[in-house]
């Protein structure tokens, strides 16, 4: 039979010592496995915190509900990788989240205000429910014990500093760390390292990364590394908002210190406001000037208005720019001529080659303001191909006179406040061109030019064509009236300079208040002096070689002007030449001898091939050369009449043609069927032959009557068909055989001898113009002058 075994009694000591380590837990203070699950997306709550949430009751009302009837009150917080919280997912939560005991919740407004306590890390294993609200069973992760190691020691220390340096970059710090005190002590490092991690303003994921660390070793290698980035961060916002600081303390400073310097200097009577000093400027220029009693009147006014108003109203500034408008004009200021005509001819002599004629002109013009001893009340207009000289011309007469030059160009201006000015009806408003021309000129009576006069246009602004006429009329102009100053001010003593390529465009009554001086082309012998005196040395200079560095002979020259410079003016010549020593100075980088010599057979390597061929001399019956006169110079004309067949009587024109010359194309015929017999023609010739008359270029427009006697001659050469000589001809046919004067001699004779016809008929008319021609452009020409249709065909047929 087995003993039963009795056991010894317990030493009652031992059995008190058992009851005291054995504790009760309470039901609410043991953490459940399955808890409700709230998604944040924001950043994850670390254990030892009291965080507050606000979110929408709409979504998470039944959630709270939910925890509110479990007996221990535990919400597990988990961060999301969604966006928002409501747009979560179970595939959105991350694994480790945070228990958190709710203290309160209130709803207030659609929103419900909830204070959470946060007490464990916890892993989720599996979802209850996978829909709100969501509920999870969770693994719990206790907190480390600390481990009495040195090297977690240090890294505490490390944190504890790195927080000390951030207690004076950022207030809030402070009220943090004593909370975190309030609970828990420094030699806490789990705590401290939470703690310190959620100070931070990193990233959510490296937040949760932080959350995920459990061992402590590796949490706080991880919160030291995001506490020196935050710290490197609000050393940077510091400095940044001290250099703001430093900077508005700095302007305020001196702001404080001008105002009181400002007042200082007012009661020492050394300064005065912004309204007082621009008063005294405004006095100090009129004191320099000679207003009229209506401008006196006009500033007193406007000055009494500037007192009253206040700075800052757009009034003020209104009225300051009239008077600064006004205060500005050279009121009763006038340069003093320099009336000396051998001045006057040694700098126009200076300043262009030729162009004799217009020289005389200018001299001539001067001369007769040395009698009156003042120039004024004149208006110049040079009229003259592109190129020929004419700006330079209106330069080179403000510098013979000693007065301010101001050039503005009226082609293209469609408004007539330009000329006029703008009413002072809006913000913006100015005086026209020629108030401003003569305040930058600071004298009333500088030399004004306007280019381009022929090209002005008008349209639903106005016409500022007509509204040139107040301010160039010597009647009117002594009291022009601009729209802007709405004053009289005094343009009589302003010497005004116009430019146009031609006059047609120009209305009649602005014409004939002008003083015409004609610049024809000019010829070849001309051209080659000017490039030889201005237009080389000038484009080596610009190109900025040294002197001499290019050189073009004779040859070359006029090899030159025949092939791609043969219009009236030197711009295009001048352009040719830069061409040429642009690619002399790419030569001459390239290792190129100085000086280059260009030669006529090397001038196509240079600028290609020739623009301008030897004009085709057509010959034979029914072909004659007439002169025209063009916008850009003279030119020959080649007129050709064929009778095409004889199966209707009929006339048939050609070439592009206006209304004038058509004119003159029917008169030609008329006159030369009715007159067919007294010139040895057969009048049968006329009765059945159908006659096409075609002036070539066809693409380019040609008007005008001068091409009468020259039509009429290649009707006449082809009825008796027989061959004309070769001369050139002009000359406007009436009905009954009169040969009417033209226009341009001086151009079509250049024509003509560029053409190499030297042999030219002109109307008797216009022997007076003939005889001012320069002798250069004359000499070698055999000039026929005829009154009547018979003497042309007496030279036409010998």
């Amino acid at each position: 039979m087995m003993n039963d075994e009795v056991s010894e009694p317990q030493n009652p000591d031992d059995a008190s010592t058992q009851d005291d380590e054995i504790k009760l837990a309470r039901a609410r203070d043991v953490l459940p496995s399955l808890i409700h699950l709230l998604p944040v997306a924001s950043r994850p709550f670390f254990p030892g915190q009291a965080v507050p949430l606000l979110m929408d009751a709409e979504h998470w009302l039944p959630t709270m509900k939910a925890v509110g009837e479990t007996e221990h009150k535990v919400l597990g917080v988990v961060l999301v990788a969604s966006e928002t919280s409501e747009e979560a997912k179970t595939g959105d939560f991350e694994d480790v989240g945070t228990a958190c005991r709710v203290h309160r919740v209130h709803s207030e407004e659609g929103k419900l205000q909830v204070l959470v306590e946060c007490l464990q890390r916890f892993r989720i294993e599996s979802f209850a429910n996978r829909k709100r609200p969501f509920s999870a069973r969770v693994e719990y992760m206790p907190e480390p014990s600390p481990e009495p190691e040195d090297q977690i020691k240090a890294y505490a220390m490390a944190v504890i500093n790195t927080i000390k340096e951030l207690l004076p970059l950022n207030p809030l710090y402070v009220e943090e760390l004593r909370m975190f005190l309030d609970r828990f002590g420094p030699d806490d490092p789990s705590h401290l390292a939470d703690f310190a991690a959620s100070l931070t303003t990193s990233s959510k994921e490296q937040l949760q990364e932080v959350l995920e660390a459990v061992p402590l070793m590796k949490r706080m290698e991880k919160v030291l590394v995001l506490l020196n980035n935050e710290l490197e961060l609000a050393k940077a916002q510091h400095s940044i908002r001290q250099s703001v600081e430093e900077r508005m303390q700095k302007q305020q400073r001196e702001f404080f210190l001008k105002e009181q310097l400002k007042a200082i200097q007012k009661e020492l009577g050394i300064a005065k406001d912004d309204r007082t000093a621009e008063v005294d400027k405004f006095k100090e220029r009129l004191a320099k000037l000679t207003l009229t009693e209506e401008a006196q009147k006009r500033v007193d006014e406007e000055m009494e208005k500037l007192a009253m108003l206040e700075t800052g109203s757009p009034e003020y500034s209104v009225t300051r720019n009239y008077l600064d408008w006004i205060t500005l004009l050279p009121w009763g200021q006038h340069s003093k001529d320099k009336l000396d005509l051998k001045r006057a001819r040694r700098v126009l002599d200076r300043d262009h080659y030729g162009l004799d004629d217009v020289k005389q002109r200018i001299l001539e013009f001067l001369a007769v303001g040395i009698h009156k001893s003042e120039i004024a009340g004149s208006i110049i207009l040079l009229v003259g191909p592109p190129g020929v000289g004419k700006t330079s011309i209106g330069r080179s007469i403000a510098d013979t006179l000693g007065r301010r030059f101001y050039r503005f160009s009226v082609g293209g201006i469609r408004d007539e406040a330009e000329i006029k000015g703008h009413r002072r009806t809006y913000i913006g408003a100015m005086p026209g061109k020629f108030l401003q021309a003569v305040k930058d000129a600071g004298t009333a009576n500088p030399v004004i030019m306007l280019d381009e006069i022929d090209k002005i246009g008008a349209s639903y602004h106005g016409d500022p064509a007509s509204a040139l006429l107040e301010v160039l009329d010597p009647e009117q102009n002594v009291d022009f009236l601009d729209h802007y100053l709405d004053l009289r001010f005094d343009l009589s003593k302003v010497l005004f300079v116009c430019t146009a390529n031609q006059t047609d465009s120009i209305p009649g009554p602005l014409l004939d208040r002008m003083e015409v001086i004609q610049l024809a082309g000019y010829i070849a012998d001309e051209k080659l002096a000017i490039a030889k005196k201005y237009l080389l040395p000038r484009q080596i200079e610009r190109a900025g070689l040294p002197k001499n560095t290019v050189k073009l002979k004779t040859k070359t020259l006029r090899a030159l002007i025949e092939g791609y410079a043969r219009d009236a003016g030197v711009r295009r010549l001048e352009k040719q030449i830069g061409k040429i020593v642009r690619k002399v100075a790419v030569k001459m980088l390239e290792g190129a001898e100085t000086p280059v010599d260009v030669g006529a057979d090397e001038l196509k390597d240079y600028l290609g091939s020739p623009v301008f061929r030897d004009e085709r001399k057509l010959s034979g019956p029914g072909v004659v050369t007439g002169l025209a006169w063009t916008a850009m110079g003279g030119a020959t004309l080649s007129i050709e009449a064929v009778r095409t067949h004889e199966y209707s009587r009929g006339f048939k024109l050609t070439g592009q043609l206006g209304d004038v010359m058509k004119e003159s194309a029917d008169i030609a015929y008329g006159y030369v069927v009715s007159h067919a017999a007294e010139f040895g023609t057969d009048a049968s010739f006329f009765e059945k032959a159908f006659i096409h008359l075609h002036v070539p270029a066809g693409a380019t427009p040609k008007d005008g009557p001068s091409a009468g006697i020259t039509m009429a001659s290649a009707l006449l050469s082809l009825a008796r068909n027989e061959p004309a000589r070769r001369i050139a001809m002009t000359g406007e046919l009436t009905l009954t055989g009169e040969v009417f004067p033209i226009g341009g001699v001086r151009e079509k004779l250049i024509a003509s001898r560029r053409a190499g016809i030297k042999e030219i008929l002109l109307p008797e008319d216009n022997r007076g113009e003939f005889d001012e021609v320069p002798d250069h452009v004359k000499k070698g020409l055999k000039v026929h002058f005829v009154s009547r249709f018979e003497e042309v065909v007496e030279l036409l047929f010998q």
